[in-house]
């Protein structure tokens, strides 16, 4: 089918085509010049079973939610190790508020909704257990390279589906690579460290504008900070709610946002970019970095180490972690053990870490 075929009434009502050829047919006619069609999509792999409902993108968002990776994003920590709360996020709770913020962007832009929600749903299925805490420990145990956004890459490429992988386009693969900022830059220039389409680099911006907002909502409910502590200007510019803020986020993004010497430049507009980095380092330093976080953090590292070094002087407790998981075995002659033991704890959620560690190293009383 011929991504460019001009949406009519009459191809749109021709029996020979498929929902899923009407759909692509009609993409072309509500998408922007900047939107990627997804009948331009390409798989790592070669094709598998075309559907004749479901585009691409669709059957990359369907593969991820119905992942064993997405299902265990509800026992990871966002930011409060293991809550007790029923309100607090979790990390499955911070993916789909990005994904629907990535939805509403990308509407807004006229640019492919289904691509920004699959990188969306994606992003975050590589986060180790214990939240950035988790991360630390294995960049200190196993490898300064490692990064939440190549494990969520080698989850959909090599992990799941007992090793085969997902087998998800190159686009929305690219886009859960790129996603990640730390404490850099929200909207970097520098070529190849963003996503090369758009959808992907709005979902870099929807992630810190889902984390801001949902992260100061839960410090402020766990009473780690109180609402006179957020500084001035973030209440002047951004708002005083929850939905005050995203919503002014999203619209600066929406409308400063377009395309410049022929290409599409996302701006948030100077004084909504200020305020938001300057709420940033105030989550950082004031709760991220805070007593009651980080000295959780501190205990989740030991957790994190004491496992890494355990499972990787015992190659048969490692087999039998990886059967649980219903992960592929480790196979010497393909993996290095340090590589299978990473595998297995970043895909680990906060209470099976927890269990695991308490059955290995705490003593158990007679009965």
């Amino acid at each position: 089918m011929d991504a460019k075929k001009k949406y009519t009434k009459k191809n749109a009502l021709d029996k020979n085509l498929c929902i899923r050829e009407e759909f692509q047919i009609r993409e072309k006619s509500f998408l922007s010049e900047y939107g990627i069609l997804s009948a331009n999509a390409k798989r790592r792999k070669k094709e598998e079973n075309i559907c004749n409902i479901r585009t691409p993108f669709q059957l990359d968002r369907d593969s991820i939610v119905y992942s064993n990776s997405f299902r265990r994003l509800k026992y990871k920590t966002q930011v409060f190790l293991s809550p007790l709360g029923d309100h607090y996020r979790t990390r499955l709770t911070h993916t789909l508020e990005v994904a629907q913020v990535s939805r509403n962007i990308a509407r807004a832009m006229r640019l492919n909704e289904d691509l920004a929600e699959a990188i969306a749903l994606g992003h975050d299925l590589g986060h180790p257990p214990f939240g950035h805490g988790g991360e630390t420990a294995l960049i200190e145990v196993h490898s300064p390279h490692f990064s939440h956004a190549y494990q969520s890459l080698r989850v959909v490429d090599c992990l799941e589906n007992s090793g085969e992988g997902l087998n998800l386009t190159w686009e929305v693969r690219d886009g859960i690579l790129k996603h990640s900022k730390g404490f850099g830059n929200i909207i970097p220039a520098t070529p190849g460290e963003t996503a090369i389409t758009v959808e992907g680099r709005i979902v870099r911006v929807a992630d810190i504008i889902a984390y801001l907002n949902h992260d100061l909502d839960d410090a402020l409910r766990g009473k780690v900070i109180s609402s006179a502590d957020v500084p001035d200007i973030c209440i002047k510019k951004l708002g005083k709610t929850h939905s005050q803020r995203a919503s002014i986020m999203i619209a600066q993004l929406v409308y400063n946002s377009g395309p410049k010497n022929g290409k599409f430049v996302l701006d948030m507009g100077q004084d909504t970019f200020h305020a938001m980095i300057i709420l940033r380092k105030f989550l950082y330093d004031k709760v991220y970095r805070s007593p009651a976080v980080h000295d959780e953090f501190l205990k989740a590292k030991k957790v994190i180490i004491g496992l890494y070094n355990y499972l990787l002087n015992d190659p048969d407790a490692l087999q039998i972690e990886l059967i649980k998981m219903e992960m592929a075995p480790w196979d010497p002659s393909k993996t290095v053990i340090k590589r299978s033991v990473c595998d297995l704890i970043a895909s680990m959620t906060d209470r099976y870490a927890l269990g695991l560690y308490s059955k290995i190293f705490f003593p158990k009383p007679m009965v």
